[in-house]
């Protein structure tokens, strides 16, 4: 993040310790205050240019050597009288050839800056410093997320540098109303956050209620980055539905910039939040927007058809089969099974927790290994588990088709907040029968309605009921026909 935007937006805060005209009282100062002799990496350099005692800070690894070499080399070469009228002006307009230059007054935002990645010039009887952001930092190539595959499409995905992920975005938006506005969370560790939003578009009164949210944020740091941020400003802590939407694609995040909707990046993570973000958000898809219309129509209901399979189709079945009497002749071949030697309830709650064993096993093992986690969930899973009375048959093929489902869902975070509801169903069946699954879904069902996204209904448009935006939530709509943004939005501009 460019020091000049950094420094415009603290300029009118409060300076608690002012550079001092001795250089001796800063460089001391800042000694103690960085450690510098207490961690290897913070560096200190005493030079002399132009006849005047100056001074650099840095961290190494943040610094871009060559520039910083080319700086030091040019300095050298001035001459003493040069720097003795007015050598703050000079330095920052003529004989420090860089771009990002700010000049501050304030030694503890030099603290932070230094921690932060600039450099920082201090010259003896000059009562400023100059911060100079040629800083680098280690970052991987934008590669596609492994999340958010598509068979055709864009390769490039966010990285953990927010300069990076703002620049991919610019890239595909140059409207000139489109803004980056930079803000810090974390007593400690002063994260890098980046608030966008198109202006002409974004509801005026979403980008504030971001903010606010994001401002209230009182902690040390931000260990988790996106996630910490989301726990913070989402609330209901024990709710496991998402009420913002990861993406780590720079299309799918320009998509929804477009809709009016607001993006927080944060530095240190490849994930963007989404706000605000209803349920059906969720279940959208950048492949969908890849195809022919009438394909992606296609693979979007197929894609509900398994989220829906994945939350009510095993607790029904478990319904069905403890409970014959309810089926329906044309689906009595659903009631005719082997129980086995465990109870039904008790195979389908060990496969649950068994899956969710494999899904954390599957994270934590190296690539090399992958192969062989594959044969042991195949034999824990699969006929040997069966031969040994362990599941029935009818339990895998079914759960199998569950858990297909969770994983047909785009977003990780509904898919895990779906099983949960799955499993509880499952449960409440279990206990009550017909009347657990009934009430379990009524609940589910009030939980979401009741639900908001920074004041935006959950379940919108289904509840409160919009039809168009319902159309084009169940039908993937040719593009030129979309030439509406989201109603529920409130953008400036409605119309595409």
């Amino acid at each position: 993040m460019s020091v000049n935007r950094r420094v415009e937006h603290m300029e009118n805060e409060e300076v608690k310790h002012l550079v001092s005209a001795n250089l001796d009282e800063n460089i001391t100062y800042l000694k103690e205050r960085l450690g510098v002799g207490k961690s290897f990496d913070v560096i200190y350099l005493d030079v002399e240019y132009a006849g005047r005692a100056m001074a650099f800070f840095m961290i190494d690894g943040f610094v871009k050597d060559d520039i910083l070499h080319y700086i030091m080399k040019y300095l050298s070469t001035l001459d003493e009288k040069v720097l003795q009228s007015e050598p703050l002006e000079k330095l920052l307009k003529v004989y420090v050839p860089y771009v990002e230059l700010e000049k501050t007054n304030d030694l503890e935002r030099i603290v932070d800056g230094v921690l932060a990645g600039p450099t920082v010039l201090l010259i003896d009887g000059v009562a400023y410093a100059i911060l100079i952001d040629a800083r680098t930092y280690p970052v991987r190539g934008p590669q596609e997320p492994d999340m958010e595959r598509v068979v055709r499409g864009a390769r490039d995905g966010f990285v953990e540098t927010i300069v990076f992920n703002t620049a991919l975005t610019r890239r595909r938006i140059r409207d000139r109303s489109l803004r980056m506005e930079y803000m810090q969370v974390g007593r400690r560790s002063k994260t890098d956050i980046c608030i966008c939003y198109i202006e002409d578009i974004a509801d005026p009164e979403i980008v504030k209620k971001v903010k606010e949210s994001i401002k209230k944020i009182d902690t040390d740091g931000l260990p988790m980055a996106e996630k910490t941020i989301d726990e913070f400003i989402s609330g209901r802590h024990w709710n496991p539905y998402p009420i913002v939407r990861y993406t780590e694609r720079p299309d799918t995040a320009a998509a929804h910039l477009y809709e009016g909707h607001v993006l927080v990046m944060v530095d240190g993570s490849p994930s963007v939040l989404i706000a605000p973000a209803t349920f059906w958000h969720h279940l959208q898809h950048a492949e969908e927007y890849r195809n022919k219309p009438i394909v992606g129509a296609y693979l979007r209901l197929v894609r509900f058809l398994a989220v829906w399979a994945s939350i009510f189709l095993l607790p029904l079945w478990y319904l069905l089969v403890t409970n014959p009497e309810l089926s329906p002749r044309s689906l009595s071949f659903l009631t005719h099974m082997k129980m086995g030697d465990i109870p039904l309830f008790a195979q389908l709650f060990i496969i649950e927790v068994g899956i969710d064993m494999l899904r954390m096993a599957a994270i934590h093992t190296p690539s090399s290994l992958a192969t062989a986690l594959g044969l042991v969930a195949a034999l824990m899973i699969g006929g040997v588990a069966v031969e040994v009375g362990l599941f029935s048959n009818e339990v895998i093929l079914y759960f199998s088709i569950a858990t297909i489902g969770t994983f047909a869902t785009p977003s990780y975070e509904l898919g895990l907040a779906n099983r949960l509801v799955r499993l509880a169903l499952l449960i409440a069946t279990a206990f009550f029968g017909m009347y657990g699954y009934i009430i379990g879904i009524t609940l589910w069902m009030m939980m979401l309605i009741r639900m908001k996204s920074f004041n935006i209904p959950y379940l919108w448009p289904f509840i409160p009921f919009s039809y168009r935006a319902m159309r084009d939530i169940f039908i993937r709509s040719p593009i030129p026909l979309k030439n509406r943004r989201p109603t529920i939005l409130h953008p400036k501009d409605p119309d595409r």
